[in-house]
């Protein structure tokens, strides 16, 4: 994990070749107090490496980020709202490459649509 305790994974299920893996943010982690002290947000780049250390998890592989098709980002994760989050992974292995295409939700709205790739 890169950053130590901030989030724990509650639970991941799989269902018609999708991963939904439920993970709870904890909302007093250090990251917040410079990002932002009055209105926590958790950075973009956060929900990313999120998706890249489940990702891992779910291949037994350890990976690095090689390119994104596609990154939206769609609302803003504040974990006093919700500290509930919910990835939606589909992956798709060929060769050494792996290739993404994901969605987190926080508080039941879309925050993040990605599509990637790693090796």
């Amino acid at each position: 994990m890169l950053l130590k305790d901030f989030y724990s994974v509650v639970q991941t299920t799989k269902k018609d070749g999708h991963f939904f893996t439920e993970i709870k943010i904890r909302k007093d982690h250090e990251l917040y107090q410079g990002h932002f002290p009055d209105r926590p947000v958790t950075p973009g780049v956060i929900l990313m490496q999120m998706f890249k250390e489940e990702l891992e998890r779910q291949t037994g592989r350890e990976l690095k980020f090689s390119k994104a098709n596609n990154v939206k980002f769609m609302a803003v994760v504040d974990p006093n709202v919700d500290d509930i989050l919910i990835l939606e992974s589909e992956i798709e292995e060929v060769g050494k490459a792996i290739t993404l295409k994901g969605n987190a939700r926080n508080n039941g709205c879309l925050a993040l649509k990605i599509n990637a790739s790693y090796n």
